[in-house]
């Protein structure tokens, strides 16, 4: 017999920049990179669309999404949760 494998989801943390469409938001995620050279950190930001079914999101918090089937165009990420 084999043993069905679960699922792992792509999971994100980031802060909503806009919340100005119906059951979307979206998300600036923030991530640390090193120059190879010159061994300096510094930020890349890239923002995610996110639907949020219920409308609990707001400007300014933190939340938690994860990938799922593509739901529109743009948006393939789910809300979890609002911090």
């Amino acid at each position: 017999m084999t043993t069905a494998k679960q699922k792992t989801y792509r999971t994100f943390i980031g802060i909503v920049v806009a919340a100005a469409s119906p059951k979307t938001i979206t998300v600036r995620v923030d991530t640390m990179k090193m120059n190879e050279k010159y061994q300096k950190k510094y930020v890349v930001s890239r923002k995610y669309h996110v639907h949020d079914e219920k409308g609990v999101a707001k400007v300014g918090e933190k939340v938690t999404f994860i990938e799922c089937r593509p739901l529109s165009k743009t948006k393939r990420w789910q809300l979890v949760a609002s911090k």
